[in-house]
């Protein structure tokens, strides 16, 4: 490996990583998201604290795995294998098997896991249910951090492992990718409040954050069934939506301000 002299006077190295962190700020959004929906739901006071240990259980998750690099590997091979009835192929044979290796079972289950969150979240914001037993809301509440936590490392264990996998197949030096997971993260971490807020404070931003969501789900499942989905398809479309609700907003503010002002 060379020494980290040598990478910092290397430009190749530098590109490399401001790649990897533009990549890892990208791929990092749909965790923030969902960091931010979840920690939303917890009182006021509990929300930045939630946020926090949530982007720095990401940054432990990322920064192990780096460091154990052998594992990774084990993780893309393959551990089983399906047969499959598809269609006839040009040796009139129509089956083929579907092989699964750890990556694309954890894809799998934590798309399933999104799917069934967003799905309950976006129930909970169309039929909310609210409780009038004072003990009650404090058992919830108490129960709800807990539960934000263990639910966030559940996703940051997800989009971690898809996240460092992206990362090792773009450079081989492990400073560098370190380096770029931390500065990804840091830039989270900053993000997290205001992003948070701003879906909190904008409740339209909700139920299309957690449309996202949906399609994220379904994206990790098909990714773990070997049908990748280019991600810049998935953030255009993400990017295409956000336009024309921040074109809506602005259009209720405009309205707003005309009720508001002389007859």
């Amino acid at each position: 490996m060379p020494s980290l002299l040598a990478l910092l006077t290397d430009p190749t190295a530098w590109a490399a990583l401001i790649t990897l962190v533009v990549m890892e700020v990208v791929l990092g959004v749909d965790n923030l998201v969902f960091i931010s929906i979840l920690s939303n739901k917890l009182p006021a006071e509990s929300r930045s604290k939630a946020r926090r240990i949530g982007i720095s259980l990401a940054l432990v998750l990322r920064l192990a795995l780096l460091s154990t690099l052998a594992f990774l590997a084990s993780l893309t091979q393959p551990v089983f294998s399906l047969p499959w009835q598809g269609p006839p192929g040009a040796d009139g044979h129509p089956m083929f098997e579907l092989n699964f290796s750890w990556r694309d079972l954890i894809l799998i289950a934590g798309g399933l896991f999104l799917l069934w969150k967003a799905t309950s979240e976006i129930h909970h914001t169309v039929d909310p249910v609210a409780s009038d037993d004072l003990l009650d809301k404090r058992a919830h509440v108490a129960l709800g951090f807990g539960a934000a936590i263990v639910q966030i490392l559940l996703l940051d264990i997800v989009f971690s492992v898809d996240s460092i996998l992206t990362a090792v197949g773009m450079t081989n030096q492990l400073p560098i990718m370190m380096l770029a997971v931390t500065l990804a993260v840091g830039l989270m971490l900053v993000a997290s409040d205001p992003l948070a807020n701003f879906i909190h404070n904008n409740p339209t931003v909700v139920m299309l954050a957690l449309g996202f969501l949906l399609m994220i789900g379904a994206t990790l499942i098909a990714d773990g069934f070997g049908v990748h989905v280019p991600k810049g398809y998935i953030y255009a479309a993400m990017a295409f939506s956000g336009g024309v609700e921040a074109l809506n907003m602005i259009s209720r503010r405009s309205s707003r301000k005309r009720g508001k002002g002389p007859h």
